[in-house]
């Protein structure tokens, strides 16, 4: 073994005397190609599929069946669309038939529309349902929906995209992978079906902030619909990398909800007072007077309550009398959000007398244990509020429930399926629901993207 050993030895220095030189020179030239690469070739492809790859970051809990309607209308489409103003038009349906005074809808389908997949669209391929309603299939392009009841929002119903077998859908782009943790999506990767663009990759955060993070961390190189555009108390425009962008959100409308059987809040006149001392403007979002969006074709520009100091407290000693000291303690319940506005809202209120308290909350809180509360509400496509004001229903959470008007206007809206009829329904229902005034409408809420560039 020794003499294997020296002799091994030996020929590595025989080697290296001979070949060192070049083995030297190679090792040198091998290194310069290796940063030559790095430099140009390896930034090349870098940057090539930096360009077809965005990741976007979006704030929110989602489930394979809950995820958010832009995000699916990018994969396909329904058998109606919704424009900004709420009217609905033909999408994968050509036209369609309203019959039996709003309780039958007919469809007939674009012929030639095919799947991702390349599935012929027709009517076998439409696996829906819905409360209440017989589907009927007449024939490959015809298909009816039975309403056991009239339905005048039903159009919008019917505009959520299709899928078969999962993701599979009519749009432009294909979902290729779902990450899931849990039961809630953590990624959601989305390309265009004919590979002529760049492919997406969105990330779901729970809270503004963490997603601010990852936009400055550069997890994401997009990040949308955040509330504002402050990290850290700075402002995102600080950051030379960043290109921010601001729009109005009309599909949300934060709002102070009244608890009209408390014993204080259930005169009206307190009620307007109240709605009087409210700022004419935030710059949170754009000042609402309706509960409708300003872009629905429903929406009446009428009976505003602007800042009134004098007016409102005229109303305030008819409610409560002239002596401030027997003014009771208002309390203000907010998500943690909007405690910023509830206290521009209480320090409103003292300019007029009235004293109000804060509290945080969670999540809504139920309608028997708030006196005010402050949070917000998701806009429906069709100016039909239903659920939210009528006397019977669960989420009238300010107990609106001694008006037989907003009732049958609320009835009415949503049986009568022509629209002439039903802006003038519309327009009562904004005018007296104002009168009333169960709550006070405050802004809708700007909404940021931002890009880094």
């Amino acid at each position: 073994m020794a003499i294997n050993r020296r002799l091994i030895i030996w020929l590595i220095r025989a080697y290296v005397q001979k070949w060192g030189k070049a083995i030297f020179a190679f090792f040198i030239l091998g290194l310069f190609f290796f940063f030559l690469l790095q430099t140009f070739v390896f930034s090349f492809i870098s940057k090539i599929t930096s360009e077809n790859r965005e990741t976007y970051g979006l704030v929110g809990t989602y489930s394979i069946d809950s995820l958010p309607l832009p995000l699916l209308q990018t994969v396909s489409r329904g058998l109606t669309t919704i424009t900004p103003d709420g009217i609905a038009h033909p999408d994968l349906a050509n036209t369609w038939q309203i019959k039996d005074s709003g309780k039958t809808y007919i469809f007939y389908l674009k012929k030639h529309l095919s799947f991702t997949d390349g599935t012929p669209f027709t009517t076998k391929q439409i696996a829906v349902s819905y409360a209440n309603v017989r589907i009927e299939k007449l024939d490959d392009y015809t298909i009816a929906f039975h309403l056991q009841d009239s339905y005048a929002p039903f159009l919008v119903s019917v505009s959520r995209p299709l899928f078969k077998n999962g993701f599979v859908g009519l749009g432009p782009n294909v979902v290729k992978n779902v990450v899931l943790n849990g039961s809630f999506i953590q990624s959601l990767t989305i390309s265009p079906a004919q590979n002529t663009g760049s492919t997406r990759v969105y990330q779901f955060y729970p809270t503004d902030d963490a997603l601010k993070l990852a936009l400055v961390l550069g997890e994401v190189s997009v990040a949308q619909n955040l509330s504002d555009n402050s990290f850290q108390h700075m402002s995102l425009n600080a950051f030379p990398n960043l290109q921010l962008s601001k729009t109005t959100d009309y599909t949300t409308l934060v709002t102070l909800f009244y608890n009209t059987t408390d014993r204080t809040l259930s005169d009206p006149k307190l009620r307007e007072a109240l709605s009087y001392t409210i700022p004419n403007t935030f710059s949170q979002g754009e000042r609402a007077y309706s509960p409708l969006s300003p872009l629905s074709w429903a929406y009446q520009n009428n009976n505003h309550h602007t800042l009134d100091y004098t007016h409102a407290k005229l109303l305030v000693e008819a409610s409560l009398g002239t002596k401030t000291s027997s003014y009771p303690l208002f309390t203000i319940s907010c998500l943690a959000k909007y405690e910023e506005i509830a206290h521009i809202i209480q320090a409103s209120w003292k300019k007029i007398g009235l004293s109000a308290k804060i509290v945080v909350v969670p999540t809504v809180p139920p309608s028997s244990s708030f006196q005010i509360y402050l949070g917000d509400f998701h806009l429906p496509q069709d100016p039909d509020q239903y659920t939210l004001w009528h006397s019977y229903q669960e989420n009238n959470i300010t107990n609106l429930n001694k008006d037989v008007r907003i009732d049958k206007l609320l009835e009415d809206g949503r049986k009568i399926v022509n629209q002439s009829e039903r802006v003038k329904i519309y327009s009562d229902f904004q005018k007296y629901l104002i009168n009333d005034q169960p709550a006070t409408f405050l802004y809708f809420p700007y909404s940021y993207t931002v890009k880094r560039k």
